[in-house]
């Protein structure tokens, strides 16, 4: 196995078609094709399944895939850091955000970066906080914004914002501006009609927490993964959510919306700044951290966004 087999493999995946990788690699195609049976007989393996359409990823090849992929990234980044010079921010950093976060901050982070550090590269995905860690600890990203973050080996954290969860339930027509509500028990809470997301958000874990210890069971409606499908829902009258003021804020819908803080300091999520704990520390990383995190406290100043 060698990272032009790797190489050649991945972009084969990709593609969907040999030939169309062989376009885009600039190589010949039996040559390309002979790289990935050697790829394959070295692993004593079928990594793809060749159809009339292109090719598909086997079993064996999906997981060949990820870790393919993490090895290149690691490669290319340990070539940018090496022929970088010492303190110099310069190379590609691949930012992992919770959705809500990313409509927030990627504005503000690409002006960031392309203001204080010209030389740097930044990709953005988002993500659930669980995969989020998952592509930390396999080297796909190196910095994220994670809810809640519990002991993991594989990355190191640091708390940047406690954000206190509120209901969020339609608007009432009518309803008096400027009216402060007040803060809802875990108990009334408990019997309202919810939409939540999946048992791996770390909203929904907290939640179910909550519940046992308090010996309550939730009134579950519906349980939608995406937090814009949630919002969608309750502004139709489908029932509350329990969210962070940021999502709302984030949705675009807050005019439709009203927001409700929740008693009691359990009803907390915290945001934190992840990275590996196994990969050093690079300048590039480093200023990338400094940036996101300023920019994470600069979304919570007095009139950066309004929420009613």
């Amino acid at each position: 196995m060698n990272l032009t087999q790797l190489r050649y493999f991945v972009r084969v995946a990709e593609m969907g078609s040999f030939s169309k990788a062989a376009i885009e690699l600039d190589v010949a195609q039996p040559a390309l094709s002979r790289q990935v049976r050697l790829l394959e007989t070295d692993l004593h393996v079928n990594l793809l399944q060749r159809t009339g359409r292109g090719v598909l990823l086997t079993e064996p090849g999906k997981r060949l895939f990820d870790h393919a992929v993490a090895i290149l990234q690691l490669v290319a980044r340990a070539r940018e850091d090496v022929s970088a010079s010492r303190d110099e921010a310069a190379g590609r950093i691949v930012l992992g955000l919770p959705p809500s976060m990313g409509r927030l901050l990627t504005l503000p982070l690409v002006d960031a970066f392309e203001r204080e550090l010209p030389k740097a590269r930044l990709a953005i995905v988002e993500g659930l906080s669980t995969h989020i860690v998952e592509w930390i600890s396999t080297g796909r990203v190196d910095l994220g914004l994670i809810h809640n973050p519990e002991a993991n080996p594989a990355i190191e954290t640091l708390p940047v914002l406690d954000e206190p969860l509120c209901l969020v339930s339609a608007a009432r027509t009518g309803a008096r501006e400027g009216r402060k509500a007040t803060p809802l028990s875990f108990a009334e809470l408990a019997k309202l009609p919810l939409v939540v997301p999946e048992h791996s958000h770390a909203i929904r874990k907290l939640l179910e927490t909550q519940a046992a210890l308090a010996g309550l069971k939730l009134n579950i409606a519906y349980e939608v993964s995406s937090v814009a499908s949630i919002l969608e829902l309750v502004r139709h009258g489908h029932g509350n959510a329990v969210l962070a003021r940021s999502a709302v804020l984030a949705s675009g819908q807050a005019s439709a919306l009203r927001v409700q803080p929740l008693a009691g300091e359990a009803m907390t999520s915290r945001l934190c700044l992840a990275v590996s704990a196994h990969k050093p520390a690079t300048p590039v990383l480093r200023q990338a951290m400094r940036l996101l995190r300023e920019q994470v406290l600069a979304s919570e100043r007095p009139g950066h966004n309004k929420l009613r």
